[in-house]
């Protein structure tokens, strides 16, 4: 019995380390466009699209009840997310390695009443969330990422 349990604890210690050491699949703000599959399942797609503009391509991730898009420069980067729909989707899996310092800078943002518009800024990203029931929208991007040429104001 001794050895049966000695085994399984090897087991489990073998797969930990295994499953330790694999690369986290996600697309996220920083992350290549081949990563984007990741969220067509994190966030239970129905439809995804893609289109080709001036200076970047939009990939759609329609979730049935929000639809998400991803903004890819021309080097295969994401450069920023937006999306608009019933909920604000999980922005841990939109944000990646930006998630942490997200989370933080929105825990030092003081709230403001009577307000529908949020902007959490760092170094690094911009947060921002507007709309009201039924309309929810926002968007996040990497000022450093954004591709030479184009306007922040596309992103939306």
């Amino acid at each position: 019995m001794k050895k049966i349990i000695c085994a399984l604890i090897l087991n489990l210690v073998i797969t930990e380390a295994f499953l330790a050491g694999a690369p986290r699949a996600e697309a996220a703000l920083g992350e290549t466009a081949g990563s984007i599959e990741a969220d067509q399942k994190a966030l239970s797609t129905q439809r995804h699209s893609a289109s080709v503009h001036s200076g970047y391509t939009v990939h759609e991730i329609d979730t049935g009840s929000t639809l998400v898009r991803e903004y890819i420069s021309p080097s295969g980067i994401v450069f920023a997310v937006a999306w608009n729909g019933l909920t604000h989707p999980d922005l841990t899996q939109l944000l990646g390695s930006y998630a942490g310092e997200y989370q933080e800078a929105l825990k030092r943002t003081a709230p403001k009443h009577g307000r529908r518009r949020l902007q959490v800024r760092t170094n690094r990203i911009v947060v921002e969330k507007w709309g009201h029931m039924r309309n929810l929208q926002g968007r996040a991007y990497v000022p450093e990422l954004i591709p030479a040429g184009v306007n922040i104001d596309k992103i939306k």
